[in-house]
């Protein structure tokens, strides 16, 4: 065998054994990363309900448990009723704080446009239907300094207390003021906005528009809480 023969079935050796070494890396990582995934997941919900201490440490496994302990998740269909189980492929995801045996909040998925990228997060409201219990932000493409100040905690924790509706009981979400909300807003509305962040107006639209979104989809779920006591279906 010719020596340029013998670098040829040797490149071919290495790019073989290195492709097997790589498939077996990724194979091994997967069920890590699918974990990783679901744990943040998990913590962010908490987080909107304030079970997570969003600076403080948290192990795995302590994360785990109070999601095992605390939250409930289902489907809602269009008039809010709340489905177990197999779901119509209309009704949205929603998950509930559950203290006592009763849901405490309700939490939703956020996916808003944001100024370069999609935002991600979750808003809980509590069992009135109307009242902000808490916003996290897990992802985001935002300027770190700018608009990338909505994942800080001094940001989110502005929202705890708000309202979605307006002073008479109608529908009105929450937003992002241009810059603080004593001195952008009419006093009757303020309860409805947080302050926003300078420098970062568009990113504040961007996340307005998109929480009133996902507000007005669960509002029917909304309504049957401001109503009265929403039971939670049986998981069995």
């Amino acid at each position: 065998m010719s020596d340029q023969l013998k670098s040829i079935g040797f490149s071919a050796l290495v790019a073989l054994v290195c492709s097997l070494l790589l498939t077996g890396a990724a194979t091994g990582l997967k069920e890590r990363k699918m974990r990783n995934v679901a744990l943040d997941r998990q913590k962010n919900i908490l987080m909107s309900v304030g079970l997570v201490d969003p600076v403080g440490p948290s192990t795995a496994a302590q994360i785990e448990q109070s999601y095992r302990n605390n939250i409930r998740c289902y489907a809602v269909d269009g008039t809010g009723r709340i489905v177990a189980g197999q779901a119509d492929a209309d009704a949205l995801p929603v998950c509930f704080y559950v203290k006592d045996s009763e849901p405490a909040a309700y939490i939703l998925p956020v996916d808003s446009r944001g100024l370069w990228g999609t935002i991600r997060g979750y808003m809980a409201i509590e069992n009135d239907g109307e009242t902000v219990a808490g916003f996290s932000v897990y992802s985001h493409n935002e300027t770190p300094g700018l608009g990338g100040e909505i994942e800080k905690p001094w940001f989110q924790q502005n929202f705890v207390g708000k309202k979605i509706v307006d002073a008479s009981g109608r529908f009105s979400a929450v937003g992002i003021a241009k810059g603080k909300v004593a001195d952008a807003v009419a006093e009757d509305r303020q309860v409805n906005f947080v302050d926003g962040i300078s420098g970062a107006t568009l990113t504040g639209k961007f996340l307005t528009g998109g929480l009133k979104d996902v507000l007005l989809d669960y509002e029917p779920l909304a309504e049957q809480f401001r109503a009265g006591p929403v039971a939670l279906p049986s998981d069995g």
